[in-house]
């Protein structure tokens, strides 16, 4: 089941930490390209000018002229221009503008009779992007990391992690031929994931038990980065994320819930071996595993708390041999301390 998809004004907790300490600007100018697996979609190039974008706020004025009229429309970063024509330092734009506290920008406006009508107007030619400019695609993502990075700091500017997602798309749509385009279509697909997955925590169905009663995330821009970019970490990381419509909400003490989410993360983990969120995965199937033995413990079952337990430690052992420096094993080392030491991991530990 597909969730409708719901906007917020802002991106307001510090969810991309992780992907960006792993992947930060200036480590990216060094890293190896990433290669499609399938070509993309071919991109419909516009027949009245040049295809571009912004990487910062802009007034759009309906004569080239700053003097007289105020502005027509602000232009955030990442909305998709058409450069139409050149006016000594104006240049005359066709641009999508959508409304900015609904942000529905990141449909196509080019090409398609059914979508909403861009507007025209004139631009200063300053801080504008087109496929002609030398090394835009890494201008972009660079600008959308810096993006990203602020969004990722408590109360940030309003949208400012819609305007990285858009930037990030830039980059696929105007370069296609881009070693960035891997990770440019994952980053723009997860930070989408994650507006809707804070926007699905925020309702009353987020604490329904069974995964199909609650609001799912939609899966199209993460299984696009499965199936264009199939081999690749990126598409690993993109089917980590998918595990999150699987999950129950809330487990209202059934140990179903536990036991099953650890086969999801198992599978993936046995999936996708070389994938940056294998120890993360093998990690939450261990808690799982070991909250799944309290819980039995808590209702009488001693047996199936020790087996439930026993197949926690087995999961700290692969996690121990196959990732001993990931942070996730030194976690499970604390985690499996407790478990030995009797105190709950799921509940209360006090006596």
């Amino acid at each position: 089941m597909t969730a409708k998809v719901r906007r917020t004004a802002h991106f307001s907790r510090p969810i991309l930490v992780m992907r960006l300490v792993t992947a930060t600007f200036l480590l990216l100018a060094f890293a190896a390209p990433a290669i499609a697996q399938k070509p993309l979609p071919p991109v419909k190039m516009p027949r009245n000018g040049t295809l571009a974008t912004l990487v910062r706020e802009a007034n759009l004025y309906a004569n080239p002229d700053d003097s007289s009229d105020g502005p027509i429309a602000d232009l955030l970063p990442g909305r998709e221009l058409v450069v139409a024509e050149r006016n000594g330092k104006w240049l005359r734009v066709f641009a999508n503008t959508d409304v900015p506290d609904t942000r529905q920008s990141d449909r196509p406006v080019f090409g398609s009779e059914t979508e909403a009508q861009p507007i025209s107007g004139w631009i200063v030619d300053k801080g504008i992007v087109d496929t002609n400019t030398p090394h835009g695609d890494l201008v972009l993502f660079g600008a959308a990391d810096n993006l990203e990075q602020q969004a990722a700091v408590p109360d940030p500017p309003p949208h400012i992690a819609e305007e990285a997602r858009l930037l990030y798309r830039r980059v696929v749509v105007m370069y296609p031929q881009s070693p960035w385009v891997a990770e440019a279509m994952y980053r723009a697909a997860d930070i989408r994931w994650q507006i809707q997955k804070l926007d699905a925590s925020s309702l009353p169905s987020a604490h329904e038990k069974e995964n199909y009663l609650r609001e799912q995330m939609d899966e199209d821009e993460m299984r696009k980065v499965m199936k264009y970019f199939a081999g690749t970490k990126w598409a690993g990381m993109a089917a980590f994320d998918l595990i999150d419509n699987k999950l129950c909400g809330d487990w209202q003490g059934s140990e179903k819930c536990p036991e099953q989410e650890t086969d999801y993360y198992l599978k993936y983990a046995d999936e996708y071996p070389a994938s940056p969120n294998a120890p993360e995965a093998l990690y939450d199937a261990l808690w799982r595993q070991a909250a799944a033995g309290d819980m039995w413990a808590a209702d009488g079952n001693g047996k199936r708390a020790d087996e439930d337990r026993g197949h926690a430690k087995a999961i700290f052992d692969r996690l121990q041999q196959k990732f001993p420096d990931s942070a996730y094993a030194a976690r499970a080392a604390s985690l499996i301390y407790k478990v030995d030491q009797g105190i709950p991991v799921y509940g209360s530990s006090r006596e």
